[in-house]
């Protein structure tokens, strides 16, 4: 990506940002229910509070302003990081969601790279092996993996590896074993499409009329595979890595709600059910904040890959210093 699109990308990403910011608030006001009757409900379903502590509790977070007024005060104060407090807990909503950040990213981040490494494997391994039987094999785990529903590949795991071979813990957030069945369930599906994709894009890279090519001129089949069909069928991949990177961090919320973990997940879920309009919120702007930030990263990555990339503006340099 050359210098003068990142400022352009840079405009994108707010542009996302802003957009995910509204999108959330007029679903969510939209949706029915309130969060402050919910909040003030009894548990047979009725309100315990009177109609003055119900107005006195829609005043304090500011739910008895028109909508216009309240989404201009939402995006002003948001632009400075605050989206408010929760109105179940009273906490301040930003900081709630970062306080359950750490747990989130720990999981995310093992189960991209397992599913890099997952995906990335049958890939390569399914395309490079001779054995006919064994490439077919290979190839056909992406399909599978996909069609694998998270919470059930999660119940699965859990009933082998936890109580049945009793080598890691079924639930809970301490230490690294806990991480290992939370994000094996996350990386299975990501890694399927990634192994799918880039499948698929080393099988055209291998029919490219250079690989004969290069062969003729005495490389061999591995550095070929390995070297050259690998680095041109990775862009397609890598840009894939960017947007599943931010579906793991959406998935987090039926994962650790399976495992029961601390995490954003788990935060979300329990914001979605009392209808905590301003924790949601902040959930669905970091979400989006997240992945514009993957993305731009993945496209500064692009032209290491493939230097190609950055042949336009080079050879714009050449043309202004040869007039």
């Amino acid at each position: 990506m050359s210098r003068t699109s990142v400022p352009r990308r840079l405009a994108q990403a707010v542009v996302v940002l802003w957009a995910a910011f509204t999108l959330s608030f007029v679903v969510l006001y939209l949706l029915p229910g309130d969060a402050v009757l919910t909040k003030l409900g009894s548990a047979e379903g009725g309100v315990t509070a009177s109609d003055a502590e119900v107005a006195a509790a829609r005043a304090a977070h500011g739910l008895d302003d028109p909508l216009p007024v309240q989404y201009g005060k939402r995006l002003l104060a948001a632009l400075r990081g605050d989206f408010g407090t929760s109105v179940s807990t009273g906490d301040d909503a930003t900081h709630l969601v970062l306080s359950a950040l750490p747990p989130t990213l720990a999981v995310t981040g093992l189960a991209l790279v397992l599913a890099v490494l997952f995906g990335g494997g049958v890939a390569v391994l399914g395309t490079y092996t001779r054995q006919r039987w064994l490439g077919q094999l290979l190839l056909s785990l992406p399909p599978l993996g996909i069609s694998l529903p998270s919470f059930w590949v999660g119940l699965v795991l859990i009933q082998v590896f936890s109580f049945q071979l009793r080598l890691v813990p079924a639930l809970g957030s301490t230490g690294f074993a806990s991480l290992v069945l939370p994000a094996v369930t996350l990386a299975l599906p990501t890694g399927a499409i990634i192994g799918q994709v880039l499948a698929k894009s080393l099988r055209t890279q291998l029919a490219e009329p250079y690989v004969e090519v290069v062969l003729a001129k005495g490389a061999s089949r591995g550095r070929v595979h390995f070297g050259h069909a690998l680095r041109g069928a990775a862009l397609p991949a890598l840009t894939l890595v960017g947007v599943v990177a931010g579906n793991l961090l959406a998935g987090s919320v039926v994962t650790e709600t399976v495992f029961a973990r601390d995490g954003v997940g788990r935060v979300t879920a329990a914001a979605v059910t009392a209808q905590d309009i301003p924790v949601v919120q902040a959930v669905i702007v970091l979400a989006a904040f997240f992945f514009v930030a993957v993305n731009l990263a993945v496209d500064l990555l692009y032209p290491l890959l493939d230097p190609r990339l950055a042949a336009p503006a080079a050879r714009t340099g050449k043309v202004t210093a040869d007039a």
